[in-house]
This record gives structure tokens, sequence and C-alpha cells, in this order.
């Protein structure tokens, strides 16, 4: 079999170190290997688990400390056996903490095989014998019950603890046994499933590693991304992955995006354009001088982001935490009056052993990862349960209107000649703008370059364009001067009037469009007019929120008056507010929370920061400024508003599983505990049915919930693309 040559010592201070290791058996799909140094010092096998996981070609991963192997499962494609020993030889031991801290998972099992073993010798062993091993399996869980009561007061362990003890103590060496084994096996297999719910988000956690060609001393050599120092310059070939966040400073290429922000149609990248981790470039070559490297990364950045939510507690998390220690004094009252009543142990340990508190306080926790697990499987990153408990209280969702509901960009809607005399066409016209505007690089003349480009217009040769900031330019073309820009540059700077065609400017600007003034010494040639583009998502979502049980659609934008309520009208907004300052969104929002309504606020600029604050829900579109990302509750990753009703779909039906499982925890467990307050229960019954029922529930909250017609295809082919979403 194929084997690695031995590797230097571990440097633990390092980036990464290798692992060495031996593949000792191999079919197509599956590796199993060899590993010396696993289970030692940095190689748990959570963590060598955890790290191949995320590996997209991975199904799955399973170490075994005793016989120091590792099997992984795997997708058969070109290259992918040669991917998943090249994660293994990347192992990092300790760039990550452990995110479910715990025995290892040996350890656990040893107390349950130690107990079977015990239930199975019993018959075979004196009585002193028998006494004696059951006192050595028991008193692991007695001695957990008396720290816990001496370190945190009367939880469930302590009547755990109770339980088994008045079992033994009576004699009653099978039920202590067996009771001991069923706690064991159901503490174990709780841990797993809340485990699974971490492990689930770990995926979105670890970004691929990333290699990256620097330039060094004159020298192209290759480094790990993450040891790139900001300032370099950084090579990118077809086929490769940008490694850091910096800018295009040589080249031209098209890369594709998709990882990052969502886009399907790749785009060209050039000087001096922004360059982010996660993209891949298909065609073309790139420098890039890195400005963001490490942690400090796009991917970097989100990992931090994902870490932080699972340590975010919500309402519903705290108050299922209270209701649990709650019920915990209402078992051992129970207990005490049963006992007091009928000076029946053995119904005292049945009660003893009906626990509330696993179920709620367990299945709460996993049931918000798992939805924030699935709503990053449709590019919604959420910051923890609070968010989604909060996203699925509102009534009523504010959004900013540029990049928000419209794209960034705009667009030239119309063409207008206004002289008959100048004998220009419309598509004369924008040829003869867009070659004068190709020379301004602020967003309405990069729309009608770009317009003019799409319908393959020639350029038009010019003499030297002057340019008045924020007003417009001029230029002479063929021997005459063209003037283009606002209304007032024209009329007040120029003298050119345009008050005979005040009819064609109203209906336009009546639509909501921006106008761009053309003339020359003769007067008003001609008008453009632009508009920024409506995403084509934006109806259908509006109408999902509505049917979700929003009430209240609003828009704020700094806009016209006009521009603002034609877009509102289109679209059957409940409200608009048009010419609002960035100052002002925060106040707005405070005023419609003052009305009594919970509100999400989804905006992307610097100046919707504190709008994003004052809101019960701040939700960041992918594009947005940094403060705006840094500041929001929930921080979409696809470019696309569908996602806003993704993650509230995802949300409310989270937080229906959510009190389901609750009243599920209470009632099976009332019923048990009555079942054991008659008699009608054994402890060892009282014991099965609670564990299986806490088990149950976790399973149903690890299972996690589904947006409304996703087929299992769609789920499995939106947890691929989220991958490379998340991690970058």
């Amino acid at each position: 079999m194929p084997a690695r040559t031995p590797p230097r010592a571990m440097d633990f201070d390092s980036p990464a170190f290798d692992l060495s290791y031996r593949i000792v058996h191999e079919i197509p799909g599956r590796l199993r290997l060899r590993i010396p140094a696993l289970g030692g010092p940095g190689v748990e096998p959570e963590d060598l688990e955890d790290w191949m996981d995320p590996l997209g070609v991975v199904t799955a991963a399973r170490a075994n400390r005793s016989a120091r192997t590792l099997v992984v499962a795997y997708r058969e494609s070109i290259g992918a056996r040669e991917t998943v020993l090249q994660r293994l030889e990347s192992y990092t031991p300790t760039q990550e903490p452990r995110l479910a801290a715990g025995r290892s998972r040996e350890a656990e099992i040893a107390p349950m095989v130690t107990n079977l073993a015990t239930i199975a010798l019993l018959p075979f062993l004196s009585r002193p014998l028998q006494i004696a091993l059951t006192a050595a399996n028991v008193a692991s869980t007695l001695g957990t019950g008396a720290e816990t009561l001496v370190r945190k007061g009367i939880k469930v362990e302590v009547l755990d603890a109770l339980a088994i003890g008045l079992s033994a103590a009576r004699g009653e060496l099978y039920t202590a046994n067996i009771t001991d084994f069923l706690l064991s096996l159901g503490n174990f297999l709780e841990r797993r499933t809340e485990r699974q719910s971490d492990r689930l988000l770990r995926k979105l956690l670890r970004p691929e590693p990333a290699m990256a060609w620097v330039e060094r001393e004159g020298e192209l050599i290759q480094v790990p991304g993450d040891q790139v120092i900001a300032g370099e310059v950084v090579q990118v070939g077809p086929g490769e992955t940008i490694p850091v966040d910096g800018r295009v400073v040589g080249g031209s290429a098209l890369v594709n995006q998709a990882a990052v922000t969502g886009e399907d149609v790749p785009v060209r990248k050039e000087a001096p354009l922004r360059a982010v981790s996660g993209s891949v470039l298909i065609e073309g070559r790139l420098h890039i001088e890195a400005t963001q490297v490490g942690e400090e990364t796009t991917t970097a950045r989100i990992s931090r982001f994902i870490q932080e939510s699972l340590d975010k507690r919500s309402d519903t998390q705290r108050e299922a935490d209270r209701l649990a220690d709650q019920r915990v004094y209402l078992t051992l009252g129970t207990g005490a009056a049963v006992y007091g009543l009928t000076r029946n142990l053995t119904r005292l340990q049945s009660v003893f052993l009906v626990d509330y508190s696993c179920a709620l306080k367990l299945g709460t926790p996993v049931a918000f990862k798992s939805g924030m697990y699935q709503a990053a499987a449709h590019g919604v990153l959420m910051k923890g349960g609070e968010a989604i408990e909060h996203l699925a209280g509102v009534d009523t969702i504010v959004f900013d209107k540029t990049g928000t509901l419209t794209h960034s960009e705009l667009a030239v809607t119309d063409v207008v000649v206004l002289n008959a005399q100048a004998s220009c066409t419309e598509t004369a016209l924008l040829a003869l703008v867009a070659s004068v505007e190709e020379h301004a690089s602020h967003p309405v003349a990069n729309a009608v370059v770009e317009a003019a480009r799409s319908r393959d217009l020639q350029h038009i040769s010019h003499g030297e364009v002057d340019y008045l900031v924020a007003h417009g330019l001029s230029a002479e073309v063929q021997g005459k001067q063209i003037l283009v820009g606002s209304r007032h540059y024209l009329e007040e700077h120029r003298g050119i009037a345009f008050d005979d065609h005040a009819e064609e400017i109203a209906r336009l600007e009546e639509e909501g469009k921006i106008l761009l003034f053309v003339g020359n010494a003769h007067g008003p040639v001609g008008l453009i007019a632009l508009r920024d583009t409506l995403r084509a998502e934006t109806r259908e979502t509006l109408e999902r929120l509505r049917t979700q049980g929003i009430r209240r659609l609003v828009m704020i934008t700094g806009d016209r008056r006009q521009k603002a309520e034609a877009l509102a009208r289109e679209l059957g907004l409940d409200a608009f507010y048009a010419e609002v300052a960035p100052e002002e969104k925060a106040d707005l929002i405070t005023r419609f929370q003052a009305d009594g309504s919970r509100v999400a606020f989804v905006g992307d600029g610097v100046n919707d920061g504190p709008a994003l604050v004052a809101a019960d829900v701040g939700i960041a579109m992918p594009r947005g400024a940094d403060i705006a990302r840094a500041t929001a509750d929930i921080l979409l990753m696809d470019d696309r508003l569908g996602a806003v009703a993704d993650a509230r779909e995802i949300a409310t039906k989270t937080m229906t599983l959510i009190r389901g499982n609750f009243r599920a925890a209470i009632g099976i467990n009332t019923g048990i505990l009555a079942g054991a307050i008659g008699g009608v229960l054994s402890p060892v019954a009282s014991a099965l049915l609670h564990n299986g029922t806490t088990i149950g529930i976790l399973f149903n909250a690890l299972k996690g919930v589904r947006l409304e017609g996703e087929t299992d295809v769609a789920v499995s082919a939106r947890l691929e693309q989220i991958k490379g979403i998340a991690s970058h």
C-alpha cells in the first residue's frame, strides 16, 4: 500500500503540520488510513473528523482512536482522492477550538460497555462480588450527583444519583446497573446529537485551504494562503482560487464569484477592481496586491461570524433553561410527596428518573443550530438563536431602496431626441453621449457607456473633454460643442432652456427616472432617462413575505418623492419615505417601534448602520458596506432579495418546531411522571421512556425545517453551494 515518509516533528506554532499515514485499504470512493499520531496531543479523533468533513468531496469521516485509523468516504471525481489526501496533510490541530467540548467518544462509550458486561456477569457471581462490581459501576454517577449538588445545587444529576443510589442501597443490583446503563446511553446519544448539530455548522466554518503564488525577492513561490503578507502581490491563473482579499494591480481575467456573492455570471476583473478570496479565476491571469490576509480575509471574518453565533443565547433558550431547572424541583417535590403518601421507594426511584430538563435544555439550542444551518444553506448567516427568534416575531419590514429592492447599478430606459431639426436619431444620440461620458466615472456615465456597448455602437471621435464636478461636461464633436449634464448645469451655466419640453420631462420624472440633459449651441438636443434596475425577484419576495404574516412593507430612500412614489406604487408597498437623510433612517425605525411594531430593516450602505442597530432585526445585503455587515443581526450571502423571505420562513418554522418540541417534552414526560406516581412504571421503564423521549426530540430538532415546496434534490444542491458561499 502507498505510504508516506514520516514527517518532521510536529510544530504546533506553524499554520499546519504533516501527519504520517499509511493507506491500509482502498476501494473507489473510500480510503482507510492508519495514522500513528491519532489520539495523541493535538490529533483528537473528533478534531480530525471535523477537519475532513467540510471538504466538498467528503461524504463521511470516521476516526478510531484505538485502531489509529481514519476512514474517509468521498464522491468519486477527477482529483477527488488527491484532494482528500492533501486535506489530511494540511491538518491544523490548534487553529480552531472544539465546538462541542467533552470526553472522547471512546471515553464516553467505555462505561456503557462495562455496564453491559456487569449485567451479563451478575448471575454468575457471588453476592459480595455483585455488590462490589455494582458499586464500581455506579460510582461515577453517584460522584457526579454529589459534585453537582455541591457546585450547582439541585440539578437532574442529583436526581439520577438518588434514584440509582436507592436501588443499589436496597440491593436491587440489576435495576441499579440497567438504569445506570440507560442513563449513560441516553447522555451519550444526547451529547452526540448536540455535537452533530455543531458539526453541521463546522462544515460552514472551515474554509477550503487555498495555496497562493507570491512574488518574493524577484521569485514566484507557492505558500499557504494564510501565510501571505499584506502588500505582497499574488498571481492567480486559470482554475485557481483567489486566496486573499485585495486589489487587482495587473492583468485581466474572467472570475466566477458565485461562491462569494451568488452571481451566476462570471465578471471581468482588471486594475483597480477589488478581488475577494474564494472567487475562482476562469480565464486570463491576475496580479493582486493583498490588502486583507489571514484572519482579516472575507473567509476568516465569516468564520468568526458563525463561531460567535453559536455563543449567542436567545430569550427562548434562557426561558427553556429556567423552566428546565424548575421541573427538577417539581420532580423532587413530587417524589417526596409520593414517598410521604405511599412509603414506596420503588415509586420514588421511578419519579426521580423522570427528567424534563434534558429535552428542554438541549432541544432548543439544537433546533436553533439546525435552523442556522438551514438558513446558511439558503445563503443566509444568522447571528445565533436570538436572530431567528426576533425575525420570526417581526410584523414590519423596512427596505432601503438602492441596492436592496433595486440593484445598485443604473440602466438606460429611454433615449429621447428633442430637436427634430437636429437630424439626430436616438441611436446616434446615445453613441454621441456615451463617447463623451466614457471619460467620467460616476454611475450615470457608466450606465450610458454600458448601454452603448450593449448595442454595439461605435465610438465617435471628439476633442478634449471639460468636466465640471457634479454638474456635467462638454466636448467638441465635428467642430461643434456638445453639452451633457444636469438641467441646472445646462440652463443656469450654459443658458440652454428646456421649458418647451416640460411635459416630456415631467412624464419621465413621474415614472421615477433620472434624467441626463443634452444640448448644443442651438439649444436642447435630447434626454437620456435612467432608472435603478428593479431586482427580478422583488415582487415575488414581497408577496411571499405577506403570506408569511408580514403586515406592513415599507421603503426608505433618499430619492426624490416622485421617483420613490412611482416605485412604491409599482410594488404595492404599504408606505414609503422619500428624501430621507441618512441620520433619519434610525428615527423612522424607532417611530414604528413606538407604535408597537416589531421591525426588521434591510439595507446595505454605510449610512444604514444606525438603522440596522435600531431595528429589532437588522439584515445586511451581501454587497453592503463593512459597517452594515458588522452591525446586522443577519447577513445575506446571496445577492438576491428572495433570501429575506427564505430567512423569514426558516425562522418561523424553526420557532414552530421549538414550540412543538417543548410541548412534546412537557406532555410526554408528564405522562411518564404520572405512570411513575401510580406505580405503573418501574425505575427501568421510567428511565427508558424518559431517555427515549429526549433522544426523539433531539433528533427531531436536528432534522430541522424545510422550505415550502423544496425537494430533496434542491436541498442537496443548495448544501453543495453553501460550502462555497459561507466559507468564503
